[in-house]
C-alpha cells in the first residue's frame, strides 16, 4: 500500500482544488473529483442462500439483485454489475477502507464459492452534476438517461466518449441543483476522459467544484 502522504489522485496534476468555485453559480453543469474511494469487486452466487445471507449480515444490508439497481448503508455502497458481480463501494480518502471491506467480505465468503479484489487503486471518481448533467453526458455514451428509463439509483457499466465507465445516478432531476451522476473510470483514462467533459460542458457553462 502507498503511504498516505505519498497518495496522489489520477487528476492531482490538472488543480482542480486551485480551480474550484462555489456551486449555484447559474452554471449548466458542476464538475468534480471524488478521489480515493475504496472499491472492491465481490462475486458471488445470488442462489446461494448462505452465502448471501453472510454477505448481508457483514454489509448491513441485502446485495442488490435486480441488474443495474444500486443498494447502500451509511458506510457502504453496493452496484449491480452482472447477475453475480457488484462493486462494494466505501468513501475516502482513508487508504485503509477498500482493504478493510475486502477483509470483511472475504471472511463472508470464506468457504464459499465467491472471489473478493481490492480494485481502489486502478480507479477514480468523477461526478458530474447540475441541469445539463444528463444532456453532457448523452453527448458521449449510448445509455438512455431519461429520466424514466435511468431513475436515481441506477447504475450501468457502459462507454463515455469511448472510455468505458460505471455510471451511477446518485440524485435525481428533482435534487436541489439538478441530477447528479458519478462515473468510476480507471486512472489511465481519468484525464482524457475529465478534459472530453469539460470541454462538451462549455456549452451549457461549467464550474469546478471541491470534492
Amino acid at each position: 500500500m502507498v503511504e498516505q502522504y505519498l497518495r496522489q489522485s489520477p487528476l492531482a496534476h490538472l488543480g482542480l482544488d486551485g480551480r474550484a468555485q462555489g456551486a449555484g453559480n447559474g452554471a449548466g453543469v458542476a464538475m468534480s473529483e471524488q478521489p480515493f474511494r475504496g472499491i472492491v469487486n465481490l462475486r458471488a452466487r445470488p442462489d446461494d442462500g448462505e452465502a448471501m445471507a453472510a454477505l448481508k449480515a457483514a454489509l448491513g444490508f441485502a446485495l442488490p439483485v435486480e441488474p443495474n439497481t444500486t443498494a447502500a448503508s451509511a458506510t457502504a455502497l453496493a452496484l449491480w454489475l452482472g447477475p453475480d458481480e457488484w462493486w462494494i463501494v466505501t468513501p475516502g480518502p482513508e487508504p485503509e477502507s477498500g482493504p478493510a471491506m475486502a477483509a470483511t467480505l472475504r471472511a463472508a465468503v470464506a468457504g464459499r464459492r465467491g472471489a473478493v479484489t481490492d480494485v481502489s487503486d486502478s480507479r477514480t471518481c468523477v461526478r458530474v452534476s447540475g441541469p445539463r448533467a444528463r444532456d453532457l453526458l448523452c453527448k458521449g455514451t449510448p445509455l438512455d438517461l431519461h429520466p424514466r428509463v435511468f431513475p436515481s439509483g441506477r447504475c450501468a457499466q457502459s462507454v463515455l466518449a469511448k472510455t468505458g465507465v460505471v455510471v451511477h445516478l446518485v440524485a435525481d432531476d428533482g435534487a436541489s441543483g439538478g441530477p447528479t451522476f458519478e462515473l468510476y473510470v480507471l486512472r489511465s483514462f481519468a484525464e482524457y476522459l475529465w478534459v472530453w467533459l469539460e470541454d462538451a460542458a462549455r456549452e451549457y457553462g461549467l464550474t469546478i467544484t471541491s470534492a
